[in-house]
């Protein structure tokens, strides 16, 4: 267990309040419950939150809140969406820290009290999670098996990609301020990461603390289970991840106390830069100077590091391009043009 500055005095137990949202989740709702309201910690607060269910959900919900009053039970009069569900649950926390959760998962009973005594002056802490298949077994699988999990104050890690799972991740009541409101096109958990490492910083405990269901519903695909369908040229999957990108780093600018503002601008600068042109060279150079902090999380690559790099060469215009010309020829699943 990695120990941290207790945040609370010996004795005292600050009010933990863990943010439920719930949408017709009565297959596996029960069992996430139970782990929930037997969590050893002895002060918390669950508020849960029914985003206009059509099953059993409520009904479940209401019977666990008549045996365990801590447990709130809220439900909308229109259907939020998961992102605004959520953002209207960290609204209604109390606690002075928030842990957010998800309604198919199962949580190891001591999860509460591990991040408690992690979280010291951090503003986040998160935690390894194991994989589970829909039917409840556990899979010989980490999340940190997978992708590398960060601790720090560099933003720059979280500008492609993600180490913070929602159902992992446990923050200081002050940073509500800072990460509300929510952009529903863009996931929550990403976005209280990259809020949390501007304002302070960001600490992964190395403990597996959550169960992690993978099934169809899931709202990530991690570990690619889906079935991949095949894309016409002008939807091929890594020009859509071009424009994903963009996107996110746009919203990322819009944040008024970034750390590093100058490199964000200079990044965002030359990667529209890159989606109007044949060839981008200065952003091949920036990502080269900056690769091992930009890409920290991807921990398995299809090619080398130099070659990853000469492809940030090609601007949108030659991936178009390129992507036509192997659809045309019937090989469009070949990828000639990874970003």
């Amino acid at each position: 267990m990695i120990l941290n500055q207790s945040p609370y005095q010996p004795g005292t137990f600050p009010l933990v309040s863990i943010a439920l949202c719930v949408y017709n989740g009565e297959k596996f709702l029960k069992e996430q419950l139970d782990t929930l309201v037997n969590q050893r910690y002895p002060n918390l607060e669950i508020i849960a939150v029914d985003d206009c269910s059509s099953d059993a959900s409520r009904a479940i919900l209401k019977d666990y809140h008549q045996q365990y009053p801590f447990l709130k039970v809220y439900e909308n009069e229109v259907n939020l969406g998961y992102v605004k569900n959520f953002e209207k649950a960290i609204t209604l926390c109390s606690g002075e820290y928030i842990a957010l959760s998800d309604q198919d998962d199962t949580w190891d009973l001591d999860k509460i009290q591990i991040m408690l005594e992690n979280i010291g002056t951090h503003k986040l802490v998160y935690h390894d999670s194991r994989f589970m298949e829909d039917g409840g077994k556990l899979l010989d699988l980490k999340m940190s098996n997978i992708i590398n999990l960060y601790s720090g104050n560099e933003p720059e890690v979280f500008y492609f990609f993600n180490c913070v799972s929602g159902h992992s991740l446990f923050f200081q009541r002050d940073l509500i301020a800072d990460i509300l409101p929510f952009d529903p096109e863009h996931f929550h958990d990403h976005w209280i990461a990259y809020v949390a490492v501007n304002l302070g910083t960001i600490q992964y405990v190395d403990i597996p603390l959550v169960n992690y269901r993978q099934h169809p519903k899931t709202s990530t695909d991690i570990l690619n289970k889906r079935k991949k369908i095949r894309k016409k040229y002008h939807e091929n999957r890594d020009i859509k991840k071009l424009r994903k990108d963009l996107k996110w780093i746009k919203y990322c600018a819009t944040f008024k106390k970034n750390r590093n503002p100058e490199f964000l601008n200079r990044l965002l600068e030359l990667f529209e830069r890159r989606l109007d042109t044949w060839v981008s060279m200065g952003y091949a150079r920036l990502i080269g100077r900056h690769f091992d902090i930009l890409y920290y999380i991807q921990k398995y690559r299809k090619s080398s590091k130099r070659a990853f790099i000469y492809r940030q060469i090609w601007g949108l215009k030659a991936k178009l391009f390129w992507a036509k010309y192997f659809s045309f020829f019937g090989k469009e699943d070949e990828d000639p043009v990874s970003v």
